[in-house]
């Protein structure tokens, strides 16, 4: 079954060349929008899997935009498309429920890669801010301890970070998965971004600490 998405950008030009990349991967654009008003009705018409909501927008912010959607859907991934790299905008994105936030410079094959994971369930970020996810993470005024990060993570995930405890390599534990290298760097990187850390080996550690090695 086709994904089915809705666009919410005030820029005409970007929006149908948006359009014409996701039906090209096999992507469904159920509804294309210029502002939040009419990205709200389609949303209540068209039931969408995902929404692709712009943050700048001249008479109502993607911000507002996404709280207006939360009120009445708490559990549509919203994933932020913009080409804001600031600190406060991906904080604020996350804070508002967002699912996602990508900048509208990535590659279109990784752009679909990223819907299909946060439809997985995975929050996604573009790589050049994933620091500022981490300090989201760990930041004074979040309580969220290691526990509930690692709680967050994927049974693939979780099976991953296993292995990486037993000092597998990628190729290894690609083999021993029955999954391609390239999937499994995937993995690695998103169960990074999940525990705010930046290395195998911190994710390692972790996964010893809270008794997580795998049992032969």
């Amino acid at each position: 079954m086709k994904i089915k998405v809705i666009i919410i950008d005030d820029h005409t030009l970007f929006r149908e060349g948006l359009r014409r990349l996701l039906v090209r991967h096999d992507i469904d654009v159920v509804s294309s929008v210029s502002n939040g008003d009419e990205g709200l009705e389609a949303i209540k018409l068209k039931n969408p899997d995902i929404v692709l909501l712009d943050l700048r927008m001249p008479d109502t912010s993607g911000i507002e935009v996404l709280k207006n959607i939360r009120s009445q859907n708490k559990l549509l991934p919203v994933v932020m498309l913009t080409t804001s790299d600031y600190e406060k905008d991906l904080i604020d994105a996350l804070r508002n429920g967002a699912s996602g936030y990508l900048l509208k410079d990535m590659e279109p094959d990784d752009l679909v890669v990223a819907l299909k994971n946060v439809l997985k369930g995975e929050t996604i970020v573009a790589p050049n801010l994933v620091q500022i996810l981490a300090k989201f993470h760990q930041g004074d005024d979040s309580e969220i301890n290691i526990t509930s990060l690692i709680g967050s993570l994927t049974p693939r995930e979780s099976e991953i970070l296993e292995l990486l405890a037993d000092g597998q390599s990628n190729k290894l534990i690609a083999k021993n998965l029955g999954i391609s290298d390239g999937t499994v760097k995937l993995h690695v990187k998103s169960i990074l971004r999940k525990l705010g850390i930046h290395s195998r080996v911190e994710a390692a550690v972790i996964a010893v600490e809270h008794g997580l090695r795998k049992k032969n």
